[in-house]
């Protein structure tokens, strides 16, 4: 097993790293500090496969939030779920084989003049069938078909969902 590697193969949430750029006058100045976040995209094995999206006032997201301090990407991806959704990580099938991350700037209503670089790393798990949520930080949850390609957020959903459906076909096919 690689170093850094937990026994599933996934790596821990990294340690905060100051990154230096330089400015116009040619000081350098700090790059955004970096939040962590981690999430899992539920799939169905039935036939008709759904995965299930939760509703924010203004958009579609997955079960996910920050890690916590120490907290590895796939351990806080299985807190947010059950968190989130009441489903027990337990009874989900995660893919050992994936991963995927996306790294984008955000902003947050406590620190309005303060940008964050964001790392959200999901992961894919499965389920026997569609299961009852229980909405706790949400409006409301949706079991969508899957039937990529997918438009539904096309800054983060729509890529994972992309690279969910090549990552099932590669499957499929190997």
């Amino acid at each position: 097993m690689s170093q850094g590697l937990d026994a599933v193969g996934f790596s821990p949430r990294p340690e905060p790293v100051l990154h230096w750029s330089k400015m116009a006058s040619g000081k350098k100045e700090p790059a955004p500090p970096t939040v962590c976040a981690a999430g899992v995209l539920l799939l169905t094995r039935e036939s008709s496969p759904r995965f299930l999206l939760m509703r924010h006032p203004d958009r579609w997201d997955l079960p996910k939030g920050h890690c916590d301090e120490g907290e590895d990407f796939l351990t806080a991806a299985k807190r947010e779920l059950v968190e989130e959704t009441g489903i027990d990580a337990k009874v989900c099938e995660f893919d050992p084989d994936f991963q995927f991350d996306l790294h984008y700037p955000v902003t947050y209503r406590k620190q309005p003049d303060k940008t964050f670089q964001k790392h959200v790393r999901y992961f894919l798990a499965f389920l026997p069938q569609v299961v009852k949520i229980e909405l706790t930080e949400h409006e409301m949850s949706r079991w969508w078909s899957w039937s990529p390609p997918h438009q539904i957020q096309s800054q983060t959903i729509d890529p994972l969902l992309a690279a969910v459906a090549d990552h099932l076909s590669a499957k499929q096919s190997g």
